[in-house]
């Protein structure tokens, strides 16, 4: 099995590589150490020092913060304990009017505010676009998911999940 290193993956998520070796990386076997490269290489890029230990989108992290886990952007920015969703806590632009959807869709058919809103979900602090939803009006905010953190480490990565350490 190829192993490729921190630098590597470094590249590989700034999106440097080379199309070829791009493709030979995402097609082949993954190294059994490959999430905790990629953790790494995440935690190098952000300004702060909580552990991160599950990244959920681009620009947003499950991290420990102290005792608590919580969401929090690439920015700092906490948006709260990870089993609450992040999103009720984020700048939200919802688009519900033909003009305001006629400004992502400016030659284009629009759907029918009155069946369908977009929903933009912005960190408050830096502005970064975090997510986007499509519902219906009135429909309840989707709480994407809770992982199960522990699980996720002990079944999937064959490692626990350790705590930092107290102090001490």
């Amino acid at each position: 099995m190829t192993s490729y290193s921190k630098e590597v993956i470094a590249d590989l998520v700034a999106g440097t590589l080379p199309w070829p070796q791009t493709r030979r990386i995402m097609s082949a076997y993954k190294d059994d150490d490959r999430f905790f490269k990629y953790v790494a290489v995440l935690q190098d890029r952000v300004g702060w020092e909580d552990p991160i230990l599950l990244p959920v989108g681009d620009h947003l992290f499950i991290c420990q913060s102290g005792d608590e886990r919580v969401t929090k952007c690439e920015c700092g920015h906490s948006f709260g304990d990870y089993r609450k969703n992040w999103k009720l806590k984020a700048a939200i632009i919802v688009r519900d009017t033909e003009e305001l959807l006629r400004e992502i869709y400016p030659n284009s058919d629009l759907p029918d505010p009155d069946w369908m809103e977009i929903r933009e979900f912005i960190c408050p602090e830096c502005g970064t676009l975090h997510e986007v939803e499509a519902a219906a009006p009135g429909y309840p905010i989707v709480h994407d998911f809770e992982p199960d953190l522990e699980g996720f480490y002990r079944d999937w990565l064959g490692k626990p999940l350790e705590l930092p350490n107290k102090g001490g």
